[in-house]
């Protein structure tokens, strides 16, 4: 039985904990005497706990994160109370602060804020000799390149099966004000050469899905090129074992030598995932964000013409002092540059993060519970956000989903926010409801409203059609005559992910 169980309650599935890994790969000669255990929130906790409790550890690990904090509250009140005697040490980012507040660090033993690499060891090898240790204690921060890699303990069913999350580099050289990013100092780089060859022996073992969580990753062209490299070789000697890779990218940051190689990657087998949060400038400013937008646009224009990159780009409604107007403004600007997907989200209260500087001057209140998204602000009630976050959830489920390239033109017209917010408030009121919705009652609640607020009902009925049969929709469609069916859209070969592959697939 192990001494020590590193744990965590994922998302889904198809995520794999990196930061249980790193972990892991850093207990030095208390490595195997430790092992992982992975759970997805939603189980039950009595289920969780049997399992850990089962393993007779001495000291169980635990990451915290936004997602996961209340089902882990859970989870340690019942370790607690069926086994007092186990160490329980909690880490992550949503305990790093505030820590103090928090009913989950309460009942456990104790709490590593920040980086937890090495700390994690320590504070174990205190446990075990029966020494007693601090209940809340500062992580070191070690260089990178004394740090041991944690891409081995990736399993070939890890591999197979999910997601392998890396990082080239960790920490961000930006200030933005809602993200935890901006207490760090800088970005620091990993050794390139170890990192590549982990890649390449992930890549030998099965891995297919690639998602760098460094937030910059083009800062450094040097470092961005030889990584890009690394996928073309793979994808230029056999695309059938090709990986996909998922990258953030700053917006403003566009070197000619990495729009040589982006241009290059054929489609299925790039996303790039871009921050750009805001494109109002007094917003920007409040928030200490430097972003170029001109240079940003120009970026986006490229990426979309030039590259077969997925692009999803993010944009946060609920900043300090943006109202609807400017928000909506910068909504239309993105929709005319064409990224595949605009993942619109409710600003959330990053416990930390220095956003909270402008709770009392903007008025900000949040959920008092996880996530901590605003509920309401100087500029924006709280009936408006509700309606943003249903704006939100529609746009994800209809023109995020990939699967109405021909009808979002038509619903979107000439005023994307404004018709699209008169939509989701439509239905809203005919539905009530936001989640649990068929592919072929979206498509008839959509001819629906087209019935009741356009003029060329038949354009709709055509695109809605072949937007429906050309998703793989088989049912019948009392609108549209089954001879208008055309053959579903090929998908890109690769490892493309099924939403990824409906963009790429559509008519441009």
């Amino acid at each position: 039985m192990p001494d020590i169980v590193l744990a965590t309650l994922n998302a889904r599935h198809a995520h794999a904990a990196l930061g249980l890994r790193y972990l892991l790969a850093n207990l030095g000669e208390l490595e195997k005497r430790a092992v992982i255990e992975e759970f997805v929130i939603g189980q039950r906790s009595e289920a969780i706990a049997e399992r850990l409790l089962g393993l007779e550890p001495k000291i169980i690990g635990l990451g915290i994160y936004i997602w996961n904090v209340e089902e882990s509250t859970k989870l340690v009140a019942l370790l607690k109370a069926l086994r007092p005697d186990i160490r329980i040490v909690l880490g992550g980012p949503e305990v790093s602060h505030e820590y103090d507040e928090q009913a989950v660090c309460a009942l456990a033993d104790h709490v590593i804020t920040g980086w937890g690499d090495e700390s994690f060891l320590a504070l174990c090898r205190t446990l075990l000799a029966g020494e007693a240790a601090a209940k809340v204690i500062a992580g070191a921060q070690p260089p990178l390149d004394r740090l041991a890699s944690p891409y081995r303990l990736y399993t070939d069913k890890d591999l197979a099966e999910r997601h392998i999350y890396v990082e080239a580099s960790r920490g961000c050289p930006y200030k933005c004000e809602f993200c935890l990013s901006a207490l760090d100092r800088t970005a620091w780089p990993f050794p390139l050469a170890p990192f590549l060859a982990d890649l390449e022996e992930m890549h030998r073992r099965g891995a297919r899905h690639f998602k760098f969580v460094d937030r910059t990753f083009n800062l450094r062209k040097d470092v961005s090129t030889a990584i890009l490299d690394f996928f073309l070789e793979r994808i230029e000697s056999d695309p059938a074992t090709a990986p996909y890779a998922h990258f953030e990218l700053i917006p403003d940051h566009l070197p000619e030598v990495l729009k040589e190689r982006i241009a290059r990657f054929p489609p299925g087998f790039l996303q790039f995932e871009i921050g750009i949060q805001s494109l109002d400038p007094d917003t920007q400013q409040r928030i200490s964000r430097r972003q170029d937008n001109a240079a940003a646009f120009a970026n986006l224009r490229w990426l979309r013409t030039h590259s077969h990159a997925h692009l999803h780009v993010d944009l946060i409604a609920g900043l300090p002092g943006e109202g609807l107007e400017s928000f909506g403004r910068g909504f239309d600007q993105l929709v005319a540059l064409q990224p595949h997907e605009i993942q619109v989200g409710l600003l959330k209260r990053l416990r930390g993060a220095p956003i909270a500087r402008h709770t009392a001057a903007h008025r900000m209140r949040y959920q008092p519970y996880p996530p901590y998204q605003v509920l309401a602000t100087d500029a924006l009630d709280f009936p408006t956000l509700q309606r943003i976050a249903r704006f939100a959830r529609y746009w994800d489920l209809i023109a995020n989903s990939g699967r109405f390239p021909r009808t979002v033109p038509l619903l979107l017209g000439d005023s994307p926010f404004a018709r699209f917010m008169d939509f989701a408030d439509w239905l809203h009121q005919r539905t009530a409801q936001t989640h649990a919705f068929a592919h072929d009652r979206i498509v008839h609640l959509l001819h629906e409203y087209a019935e009741s607020s356009s003029d060329h009902i038949a354009q709709w009925c055509a695109a809605l059609a072949a937007d429906y049969r050309g998703s793989g929709g088989r049912s019948h469609l009392h609108f549209a005559p089954e001879a208008a069916i055309p053959p579903p859209r090929p998908r890109p070969a690769g490892a493309t992910p099924k939403r990824q592959a409906r963009h790429l697939g559509a008519p441009r």
